[in-house]
């Protein structure tokens, strides 16, 4: 069996190469651990090495950036098996101003939108922390504001099984697989803007069972499929602050604890099966640049 790992930063964005590499590198080595053949693009033209590559493979997994990701996904759909999010639900996480009313609409907290005064100004469809600042400025051109809540930062790791694409198959209506909460380490410098730095994982906060049960919820309104990554931040609510539609850097400190190989779980999921819980050996805090700490 053959497997296409279609990460996009490697080759093409200098600032979250990095952070792309080392979530390659974990995918990589549990694929090939279970049995797959991998095959990574190489060429410049990212679009054009997927439609290449992909009609050669088994199934696929395209790692980009959220204002990327729909785009590219849809190229591989159309030409083997999509191990991820489907194209429409990336399409949708990356308009974070779409998501935010969709949760809304479902009592799902989120922080509110004041019309002035210091609050988090975010690009509308931006990846991680990137163009995030705590500003009491006007927006910009493609930027909205949210208001800036105090408290803790977390993430949770999903892998929901098949929904989309050809669920006529493979639908079976298990319910998503939490893999870990993950603390995250945010700083905001002194211009206001703020940077993720890593985190920790897994961490077992008191409100754990609320965080989790806000998180499926969240993934579920939306539709996601495969690995997802929802963030949050906990303070009088446990409130979504964003819903990334595909492999985050959390699974770098994951696999280093996880026995399970997140390879299978992946390829169970796409097909409706799984595991219904994962077990760890430990904890490990990690950062973007693919460092991995055992605790």
């Amino acid at each position: 069996m053959k497997v296409l790992l279609a990460e996009y930063t490697t080759v093409h964005d200098p600032v979250l190469a990095p952070e792309g590499a080392a979530m390659l590198s974990v995918l990589k080595q549990s694929f090939l651990h279970c049995g797959y053949d991998v095959v990574v693009p190489a060429g410049s033209d990212f679009g054009t090495e997927i439609e290449r590559l992909a009609p050669a493979c088994d199934m696929g997994l395209v790692i980009a950036p959220d204002l990327l990701i729909a785009h590219y996904t849809q190229i591989l759909e159309q030409l083997t098996h999509n191990l991820g999010c489907g194209f429409i639900t990336a399409a949708l996480c990356a308009n974070k101003v779409q998501v935010e009313k969709i949760l809304r609409l479902h009592a799902i907290p989120v922080p509110g939108g004041p019309p002035g005064g210091r609050r988090v100004i975010k690009p509308v469809k931006g990846c991680g922390a990137q163009g995030v600042r705590l500003s009491d400025g006007p927006t910009g051109k493609d930027e909205f504001s949210q208001e800036y809540i105090e408290g803790e930062h977390f993430s949770v790791s999903i892998v929901a099984s098949r929904v989309v694409g050809d669920a006529c198959l493979y639908f079976s209506g298990k319910p998503p697989l939490v893999l870990a909460v993950n603390r995250q380490y945010i700083d905001i410098d002194t211009d206001g803007r703020f940077r993720y730095l890593g985190g920790e994982t897994p961490a077992h906060p008191k409100r754990e069972a609320e965080i989790t049960e806000v998180a499926v919820k969240a993934a579920g309104v939306l539709g996601c499929q495969g690995y997802c990554g929802v963030d949050m931040v906990v303070a009088d609510k446990v409130y979504v602050v964003d819903v990334n539609p595909r492999i985050t850097t959390s699974l770098v400190g994951i696999t280093a604890c996880m026995k399970e190989e997140i390879a299978d779980i992946l390829v169970a999921a796409s097909k409706g099966e799984g595991p219904d819980k994962v077990h760890f050996s430990g904890t490990a805090r990690f950062d973007t640049q693919g460092k991995v700490m055992r605790i």
